[in-house]
């Protein structure tokens, strides 16, 4: 699995690259803050609802520190989706964040 560092991430976003960037954490955390305009897809759900996302397109995904990021891109990966992995994540975030 592709990996980048969430201050990478940052460095795209801020110079204006699309990406799909998928939050993988639970509600309560999301609601406390995300990077604004990223998708929300909680880990809990990604058995059920991991066809909404689409195939071809890259996804970085991002939780709290990396871990959960990581196993929900190993199962993604088995379904043939390509991702990247943001280490660090949104623990380690410095740009704007919605709530």
């Amino acid at each position: 699995m592709k990996t980048i560092h969430i201050d990478q991430l940052q460095e795209k976003l801020e110079a204006g690259e699309v990406l799909h960037v998928v939050d993988v954490r639970e509600q309560d955390e999301y609601d406390a803050g995300h990077i604004p305009n990223v998708r929300f897809l909680p880990m809990s759900e990604i058995g059920e609802r991991y066809t909404e996302l689409q195939e071809g397109e890259t996804y970085y995904l991002i939780c709290k520190a990396g871990g959960r990021s990581e196993n929900v891109g190993r199962f993604l990966e088995q379904y043939g989706y390509d991702i990247v992995n943001v280490e660090g994540g949104m623990m380690n975030w410095k740009g704007d964040q919605e709530a």
